[in-house]
């Protein structure tokens, strides 16, 4: 019987910083990273208490044929468009809120598979994004 993906992380920006800085720090810039990896660098961060919730950090940093193979394979039954909506979804509210403190953070979008996350969440991704424009103007 398939097992469902746990909670999402509490803050969602630090948690998908720090998974980031950890997967740069060991296997440098990339487009996408290998679920393992992902993995990985979750075991290695402060949010890893023995719980794993990687799966959240995978939808963020993992091509979407790599996190569906990953979890078909560990018979886990995970959404990936749902889940990167979500982390998407409140990364901009965090955004929003902080948008004079927008020079401070090191966003790079190169990760983002906008094909899949404009189903259902388009006003979202368009508000993050005009924030993030508007900030750097």
């Amino acid at each position: 019987m398939p097992t469902t993906c746990p909670l999402a992380p509490s803050d969602k920006k630090e948690y998908i910083t720090d998974i980031g800085k950890i997967l740069v720090q060991k296997h440098g810039k990339k487009k996408h990273y290998s679920p393992e990896e992902v993995k990985k660098a979750h075991q290695q961060s402060k949010w890893y208490e023995g719980l794993d919730f990687s799966c959240w950090a995978m939808c963020i940093f993992s091509s979407h044929g790599g996190f569906e193979s990953y979890h078909l394979q560990h018979d886990e039954t995970c959404e990936y468009v749902i889940m990167k909506g979500e982390m998407l979804q409140d990364l901009s509210s965090t955004v929003s809120e902080k948008w004079y403190e927008i020079s401070e953070i090191d966003l790079d979008t190169s990760w983002l598979d906008i094909g899949d996350v404009f189903d259902g969440i388009l006003e979202g991704i368009t508000e993050f994004f005009g924030q993030i424009l508007d900030g750097i103007s």
